[in-house]
């Protein structure tokens, strides 16, 4: 059975606990004991003087006992608070103790009889708060950011501080108090709450003061003493937009040219009491008056100003002047706040206004912008730019074409332009200046090289009479029908073939200047004697196959061909053509191609050949000046078909008779031209002496070339010029021949044919060279050999036939 005793003296508890063991068995069979103990409880940091008494345990018995304390206060933590009497069981305080950190001390409380545990028991000793710690704030300063349009009444910031007296009473109930606002503003009066909410009444005010610091007390509320601290909260007042920009003045010409874009006529100068370079200073501008959006305002971002400029054209038709009128504000919103009333009570009377307000339009600032507009010359506009039409070609002159209309948009300036032709490549037509009419000054040829698919292009200008003067221009597109006017044409009137034993074939292609159906496809049509020879296959068509027969020999041919459009507009040609034996060379291209080379290096000779001439001509000159004349040995050269000539008289003069000159260079232009038709157009000079004749008439001479030759001789012969100077000039040709020679060992050439080694008909044509009926001609001719009187023969039996 559990025994104990709960004792209560004047609102202080002590619980007596009694223990359970053989003690209790014990005190069942002894007398019922009765414990009287006074009230123990201790003020903390009592100033002493220690040891002081605190209290006596009171035991109603009839024998001895002794006392003894343990515990927190006695020998724990904290140790020596507490001691007791242990005979008479006086209780001590022995030194303060801290409420806040022990508020109950548990001790036991033992007594002993004889040496042995007589009762223990459990004793609270409760501790007494006394107001002795302040209240302490979280932090020592307090720092908040609040716009400028921040209403009354709002909270700005809330602030705490704590006390670590006892929970509950007074000593740790806390009041909050602002001391003090600096600076003071008479429109913002700041107040605190219990909870330690800040608020404001009015209106703040960035421009008045940004920044408010305020000394705010927290105080408990202590029986004996009341404790204190402060802190500091500052309050700073971002610059709101509560002031509105206004428009002080203006620069710039405020004239613009019509059509004009990108400039700025005029600059708008602003003033805005709010802090510089925030959005509540920045300004905003916005245009009334512009129905067709012809100008922009834009802000520089460094002074502020509004930069006026014009983006879409203006016409000057359309007014001279522009009536603007500009507004500005600010990027932030607007508000203002100004107190009306200070009540004793609750939150003063404002007046607020802010942007949307139905009053806010008329707040902001205007002005009214006046841009001038200068007339400029623009140029005359054609009423279509592109203008086509049809005419055909060949037309007589003078034919009407068509017809431009051109109007100048200046009211300046109406009327007041003249038509002009800017650009016709080929010149066929012209423009009435005042009227437009366009008419032809030549006819029209759809085959010209300015016609492309069949369109001839004609540009017209307008042009003003303004400073400086305006054009405008417009294309016209004449579209040129084509007329039956050209006959066809062949690409090419030379062919070559090989002279093989069964037919062959080459192309013929024909073309049309004209256009469908004046052109192709051609018919094809060989005239003259052409059986067993020449046949054409196919005969219809852009592209003919002449087929050669394989009777035709080898050598130069001539075909007659006609060759007729759709409408029957022909043409004949005279094909020239060459049979090759490839049997021998590869094809008829490889021998022209070795006559081109030989033909080439020829060249190179007959220009080196002419420079020496020159410079042997030049010296002759020289020594024909000389007083003392020495004659040239002829003896050895007697045998020669040149006649010995040396009558001019030595020192008589110094003039080179022109004839010399002339004679000369006329033999060597018809040397080159007799080499050019003997080998393709390869240039070559023939020597005209006994020796070199023979070789010629060997190396394959026409009838023509003999005569030439022979009116070559005959030149020479009857010279009346210094026989030095015939000597160089034959010197310098029986060089050139022999290199030719060579020249012609290394070519495959065929000889040509004459009167007794084939048919006479097949011979070219041969040029009239008439020959000089002298003496010293004929028996020039008499020596030249029989080699070349039996082609003389020839010749002459060739033209009896003819």
């Amino acid at each position: 059975m559990l025994c104990f005793f709960l004792l209560v003296w004047s609102a202080v508890c002590l619980q007596i606990y009694y223990f359970p063991s053989a003690l209790c068995s014990e005190l069942l069979s002894r007398h019922r004991r009765v414990w009287i103990i006074d009230s123990f409880t201790i003020e903390e940091e009592h100033k002493g003087p220690f040891p002081y008494f605190l209290g006596k345990i009171k035991l109603e018995q009839n024998y001895g006992v002794s006392f003894d304390l343990s515990g927190p206060g006695v020998d724990e933590e904290p140790e020596g608070v507490l001691s007791i009497d242990k005979k008479l069981g006086n209780v001590f305080v022995d030194k303060p103790v801290d409420y806040e950190k022990h508020k109950v001390l548990k001790v036991i409380m033992t007594t002993r009889k004889a040496g042995s545990i007589d009762t223990k028991l459990g004793i609270d000793i409760v501790i007494l708060d006394i107001n002795d710690n302040p209240p302490h704030f979280d932090i020592n300063l307090y720092e908040v950011d609040v716009p400028e349009e921040k209403k009354q009444g709002s909270d700005l910031l809330s602030i705490s501080a704590y006390d670590l007296d006892q929970s509950g009473t007074p000593n740790s109930t806390i009041d909050y108090k602002i001391k003090s606002v600096s600076p003071y503003i008479s429109d913002t009066e700041f107040f605190i709450n219990k909870s330690g909410t800040i608020s404001f009444k009015g209106c703040l005010d960035h421009e008045a003061k940004g920044v408010y610091r305020l000394l705010v007390e927290a105080k408990d509320n202590g029986d004996v003493i009341s404790l204190s601290s402060s802190t500091t909260v500052l309050i700073r007042v971002q610059d709101g937009n509560n002031h509105l920009p206004t428009i002080s003045g203006q620069t710039g010409s405020g004239k613009i040219k019509e059509d004009e874009i990108g400039v700025s006529p005029l600059l708008l100068h602003v003033t805005d009491r709010d802090s510089p370079n925030s959005p509540a200073w920045r300004a905003r501008f916005s245009i009334q008056g512009d129905e067709k959006e012809n100008f922009k305002i834009e802000t520089d971002p460094h002074t502020n100003d509004g930069v006026l400029t014009v983006v879409k054209p203006l016409r000057y038709k359309d007014g001279a002047q522009r009536v603007l009128f500009i507004s500005v504000e600010n990027e932030s919103p607007y508000f203002s706040c100004k107190v009306k009333e200070r009540t004793s009570s609750g939150l003063w009377k404002v007046d607020v206004t802010k942007a949307g307000d139905p009053n806010y339009p008329a707040l902001l600032h205007s002005v009214k912008v006046v841009i001038e507009i200068e007339e400029i010359n623009h140029p005359p506009v054609f009423t279509e730019t592109v203008t086509e039409t049809k005419v055909e070609e060949n037309i007589p002159t003078g034919i009407w074409v068509e017809k431009v209309t051109a109007v100048d948009p200046d009211s300046s300036h109406a009327g007041e332009f003249v038509y002009e032709v800017g650009h016709d490549p080929a010149g066929w037509v012209t423009v009435d200046p005042h009227k437009g009419n366009i008419t032809t000054v030549h006819s029209l040829d759809r085959e010209s090289p300015h016609v492309v698919d069949g369109v001839y292009t004609v540009l017209l200008h307008a042009v003003d009479k303004g400073d400086p003067p305006m054009t405008g221009t417009a294309t016209l597109n004449i579209c040129v029908i084509d007329q039956n006017d050209n006959v066809p044409q062949l690409t090419d009137d030379r062919f070559s073939v090989c002279a093989f034993e069964g037919p062959t074939t080459t192309d013929i292609t024909a073309y049309d200047l004209d256009g469908y159906p004046f052109g192709g496809p051609f018919a094809f049509e060989l005239l003259g004697d052409v059986d067993g020879k020449w046949n054409l296959n196919p005969s219809n068509g852009y592209t003919a196959g002449l087929v050669k027969d394989p009777g035709v020999y080898p050598g130069n041919h001539t075909v007659d061909l006609k060759v007729s459009s759709l409408q029957g507009e022909f043409s004949v040609y005279s094909l020239k053509g060459t049979v090759c034996d490839c049997s021998v060379t590869p094809n008829c291209r490889s021998r022209r191609d070795a006559s081109t080379n030989i033909a080439l290096g020829a060249l190179g000779i007959m220009f080196a050949s002419l420079f020496l001439f020159l410079f042997l001509l030049l010296m002759a000159v020289v020594i024909s000046c000389k007083k003392e004349f020495t004659p040239v040995q002829t003896e050895d050269s007697s045998g020669e078909t040149l006649i010995v000539s040396n009558i001019e008289q030595p020192g008589t003069d110094c003039k080179v008779e022109d004839s010399v000159l002339l004679v000369s260079t006329d033999n060597m232009r018809q040397d080159i031209a007799y080499r050019q038709s003997l080998h393709g157009g390869m240039q070559n000079t023939p020597v005209f002496t006994k020796t070199t004749w023979n070789s010629l008439i060997a190396s394959g001479y026409s009838r023509n070339q003999q005569i030439e030759a022979k009116g070559t001789t005959n030149t020479f012969l009857k010279r009346n010029s210094s026989f030095a100077s015939d000597a160089v000039l034959l010197a310098l040709l029986h060089r050139r021949l022999s290199s030719l020679q060579q020249a012609e060992e290394h070519v495959d050439y065929q000889p040509h044919l004459y009167a007794d080694e084939g048919d006479l008909d097949t011979l070219s044509e041969l040029e009239d060279i008439t020959i000089p009926d002298q003496d010293s001609s004929h028996k020039a001719l008499n020596n030249l050999g029989p080699k070349f009187n039996h082609l003389a023969s020839i010749s002459r039996e060739s033209n009896r036939k003819k």
